[in-house]
């Protein structure tokens, strides 16, 4: 690197899962197929939603919108990653990373304020049906999409901000296969105080909060079904919202682990594979949750695919 360079890192180096050439040739291959998988399956459930005016409900408006952050995520991370087991060297740019860090964040936090809308619309449903229709309106619905979305990319942008005012004089060792902030603040030579500041808030904001209100929503819905003295009435009741909850509680999990512990020593390791089910499993399998006990989007995907043919 020229003299001039010196204290400007131009890129930076990306560590990856493993050297063994056997190993990275079976991970290139996992990660492919999940992709394809989350590529396909999300693309459907769009396709099926918007075909079928029978789904044309707040319900499946809101997993469309989920489908569509799953399909924006995978792809933000999974073709660097499979170039980076292929290729002899795994970098990145400098504005590349900024550019992975700042979509990435973006549509992490849509999906965890995308989630707490879905919980609403199941509380509204489960537990005030007499208003669901009301209140649950087509202007209140999109409104809330385009919140989820501009809420999540005015914070993006602020950290993304923050995060380019940094310099970067070395090492350029990414101790991750993407860029996050957690692992980008451990490299810059600047103060990082008001990044640190800020990301406590983020995390305050899209993590816990975010959490409480869908804990709330839930327990209210609990509480309401455990209320209905029929026994098929409480297996319909859950059967809505069981598919949400098990979607909730995997992308919680990982995201809480990612950003709530250290990134140091085995953890970072762990913080890994606990990336890998939020940017490629967690996207393969919620179009998979969502539809196998879903008559309904099970039927509308029969008319789509055949129509496909």
């Amino acid at each position: 690197m020229a003299a001039a360079n010196q204290t400007a890192v131009l890129e930076f180096s990306l560590q990856g899962f493993s050297e063994d050439p056997q190993l990275r040739g079976l991970l290139s291959t996992l990660f492919l197929l999940l992709y394809l998988v989350a590529l396909v399956g999300n693309s459907l459930i769009v396709a099926a939603v918007s075909l079928s005016s029978g789904l044309h409900t707040p319900m499946y408006f809101f997993l469309v919108n989920l489908a569509i952050l799953d399909i924006a995520c995978t792809s933000t991370v999974l073709p660097k990653l499979l170039q980076g087991l292929v290729a002899p060297a795994n970098t990145i740019s400098y504005r590349g990373c900024l550019a992975q860090l700042f979509f990435l964040t973006w549509f992490l936090g849509a999906e965890l304020l995308l989630l707490t809308a879905m919980a609403f619309d199941r509380y509204m449903a489960i537990c005030r049906p007499l208003h669901y229709g009301t209140m649950m309106s087509w202007p209140l619905c999109t409104l809330l999409a385009m919140t989820v979305w501009m809420v999540s990319a005015i914070s993006t942008s602020v950290h993304t901000g923050l995060m380019a005012r940094l310099t970067f004089c070395g090492p350029n060792l990414i101790q991750h296969f993407l860029c996050e902030i957690p692992t980008l603040l451990l490299l810059s030579c600047s103060p990082t105080a008001l990044n640190s500041v800020m990301i406590v808030i983020a995390d305050v904001y899209f993590g816990v909060v975010n959490f409480l209100l869908t804990l709330a929503s839930y327990g209210c819905i609990v509480a309401s079904v455990l209320r209905i003295r029929s026994a098929a009435g409480k297996r319909r009741a859950f059967s809505t919202c069981s598919s949400h909850l098990l979607v909730v509680i995997l992308y919680y999990s990982a995201v809480i682990y990612t950003y709530f512990l250290p990134g140091s020593g085995t953890s970072m390791e762990n913080g890994k594979v606990v990336a890998v089910l939020y940017t490629a499993v967690s996207p393969a399998l919620n179009p998979l949750i969502y539809t196998l006990r879903n008559k309904d989007v099970k039927a509308a995907l029969w008319k789509v695919v055949p129509s496909s043919k």
